[in-house]
């Protein structure tokens, strides 16, 4: 064999990076070993793997074809050097998570998992839908776990559960007296919403489509909680999960607004590369993942233990 697992590693890290200098940081080497290592790697292969413009490297077609295969290799390297070394084979695993997800699901099942395998190391990255998928194609997180359409040709995409956006607002606001809003009454409200590329607001769009260039939308905002304070202080309404609002709903902080005119359902998704090797950790986390939601009709019905 005329390659090495360093190779590769090197290999799937500039491929990821588009850089030789970035990979290298990534990987602890020199700028020079890591050039090296590729250069004799296609020297010794007799093929070359990158197109290159200056000092950045984008995969050629042989390189694309090759790039699923070396990242599946390397998982399966890692999973034969954990059991080698005693270990039970459940050893990285990283998780991507939309933000909904990642703040009310997520953390506990990556919780519920690390009790049943200490020795594992875990890495959860919570970013819009738009960006979890970049990096799901990319090879750079094993899975995602996103609340957004996934359209993209090499993703694997699975059915997870129910999920419902709700229109809110304060206690105080006219609406929440009457609990119910028409859509001409909607029109004429201050919204205050998730950023463009986040799966919230995607279905928010999908549903407000016919309407959205009458829509007064005052604030666009990264993250739920900056919008339920927002919504708290009185600067408008809001539409996110009601996973995200049923304490706050509880507490009377924010008041539910049900808008029959308006078809606010959505699903949560698995995702991951069609390509990629699937690690025990990965089988073992999407199985923990439908235990946890089993029976459940919609994502606000969760019962949500406390990790110890």
């Amino acid at each position: 064999m005329r390659f090495t697992l360093r190779q590769l590693q090197v290999f799937v890290a500039v491929a990821q990076q588009e850089s030789v200098s970035r990979a290298a940081g990534l990987l602890n080497l020199s700028q020079s070993a890591a050039s090296t290592s590729i250069t004799e790697l296609e020297r010794q292969s007799s093929c070359q793997l990158f197109d290159r413009a200056g000092k950045r490297l984008s995969l050629n077609a042989l390189g694309k074809q090759l790039l699923p295969q070396a990242v599946a290799l390397l998982d399966q390297a890692k999973e034969i050097e954990d059991l080698l070394n005693g270990k039970s084979g459940f050893g990285s695993l990283s998780v991507g998570a939309t933000l909904t997800i990642g703040n009310y699901l997520a953390t506990l099942l990556i919780g519920s998992f690390m009790q049943r395998h200490p020795e594992s190391q875990v890495k959860l990255h919570v970013q819009n839908t738009a960006n979890i998928v970049q990096q799901v194609a990319h090879y750079e997180i094993d899975l995602g776990l996103i609340e957004g359409d996934c359209s993209h040709p090499d993703i694997e995409v699975q059915s997870w559960v129910e999920d419902e956006l709700v229109v809110f607002c304060a206690p105080q606001h006219p609406l929440a007296r009457r609990g119910s809003a028409s859509m001409e009454e909607l029109t004429h409200e201050a919204w205050i919403l998730r950023e463009q590329g986040s799966g919230t607001r995607l279905t928010f769009d999908q549903a407000m489509r016919h309407h959205r260039s009458s829509l007064n939308i005052r604030l666009e905002l990264e993250h739920t909680e900056a919008i339920k304070r927002a919504v708290e202080s009185g600067l408008g309404i809001g539409c996110i999960s009601r996973l995200a609002l049923r304490d706050a709903f509880r507490r009377g902080s924010l008041v539910p607004v049900e808008t029959p005119d308006l078809d606010l359902a959505r699903q949560f998704y698995f995702i991951w590369h069609k390509q990629k090797y699937q690690t025990s950790a990965m089988r073992e986390f999407l199985d923990l993942c439908r235990a946890f939601t089993a029976g459940v009709q919609r994502s606000d019905e969760i019962v949500l233990p406390t990790i110890a």
